[in-house]
């Protein structure tokens, strides 16, 4: 094992906080080695570092680029044999559950309690044996158009993802985002049939987004709709960029984005409302975000790039939860929505060496 890899080992092994993360489509690796084990939070986002933060936005936690030291490493592809885990069995009571769940979203947007629902699930897993850096570097090959990341905190837990989904990138006044929905499992079809479910689920989200930042924003830009691939799964996705207003904080751009109707719903507090009172667990930091906040190591000029927690996995002693959400709108089909979460499970599970498979 290299030097580079070896010092992020042994900064877990001293019980230290860290963040070891790689961006899409890059060999670049950065790591944030916290020098003491104190929680710092952010409290007006200006302040400079990696931010952690929980779903609910109660948990904002800040790795300070003031108080760690920086770590940067470009690493060659590296090939590892795939772990075979399609035929794992499943909890039919958790598929009950989880259908139940999806049945009830339905019929709250049949009643037009909402327009649309992101409904989760999380799955633990046994594992047999657990190497993070194997793990990352396995991630990183899999999934390459993903941000991968390994966060560790003894005060708040060990997380890792390999994320398909932007949050926001700002650079002074100019932002970039993007609208993600729509899941498809990838076959060997040359081209990718959406159906109307998904094409409506994310123009729904589009439509959330240009409105919300026009309020923050004198220019938005957005692209057609067009299909991307994360590992095995094809989602649509659409890229939105502008300027915004002078007297607009970073902190305004986050609250207006975040949950996006890709995590939460829509209407926002509604759709929130109906996922904390009917999921029966704490997404804690799944469907949250993380990322650079005004960071000057990665570039010349200050800048952000925040991720939405997607894809994401909670290590814990030989064992490791994973977590799944689903986009449900009146055409979705229960059946079919616990099929998606199975299948974006699978996200995770290519990368564990798993003893057995519970919910």
């Amino acid at each position: 094992m290299n030097s580079f890899f070896s010092k992020i080992k042994n900064q877990k092994e001293q019980n230290l906080p860290f963040v070891l993360y790689s961006k899409p489509n890059s060999n670049g690796i950065v790591a944030l080695l916290q020098q003491d084990d104190t929680l710092y939070k952010v409290l007006n986002y200006t302040e400079k570092g990696f931010v952690f933060a929980s779903f609910d936005e109660k948990q904002l936690i800040l790795i300070p680029e003031s108080k760690s030291e920086i770590l940067t490493f470009e690493q060659e592809r590296i090939v590892f044999d795939s772990i075979e885990t399609e035929d794992l069995s499943f909890d039919e009571k958790a598929k009950n559950q989880f259908e139940n769940l999806v049945s009830k979203g339905i019929q709250a947007i049949k009643n037009e309690e909402f327009k649309k629902v992101v409904l989760s699930r999380n799955e633990v897993v046994e594992l047999s044996e657990f190497d993070f850096v194997e793990t990352f570097q396995h991630l990183k090959q899999l999934y390459p158009t993903t941000f991968v990341y390994c966060f560790y905190h003894p005060k708040i837990g060990f997380w890792m993802g390999a994320t398909p989904e932007q949050l926001l990138k700002a650079n002074g006044n100019v932002f970039e985002t993007t609208a993600l929905a729509g899941t498809q499992k990838a076959n060997l079809e040359a081209e990718i049939l959406w159906q109307q479910k998904e094409k409506d689920e994310q123009q729904y989200v589009t439509d959330f987004i240009v409105k919300r930042l026009r309020e923050v924003a004198n220019s938005v830009m957005v692209t057609e709709p067009y299909s991307i691939k994360a590992g095995s799964i094809w989602h649509i996705k659409t890229d939105i960029s502008g300027v915004l207003n002078d007297n607009s904080t970073l902190e305004e751009v986050i609250d207006t984005l975040h949950p996006t109707p890709a995590v939460c719903g829509l209407p926002k507090k509604k759709a929130k409302a109906f996922i904390i009172e009917n999921e029966k667990y704490d997404r804690t930091f799944y469907t949250g975000f993380l990322g650079e906040l005004n960071s000057s190591f990665a570039h010349n000029a200050i800048s952000s790039d925040l991720f939405v927690n997607l894809r994401s996995m909670q290590i814990l002693d030989k064992k490791a939860i994973l977590y799944m959400g689903c986009g449900i709108t009146k055409e979705s089909i229960p059946e079919k929505e616990w099929e998606e979460s199975v299948n974006k499970s699978m996200t995770m599970k290519r990368v564990l060496r798993i003893v057995s498979c519970e919910m």
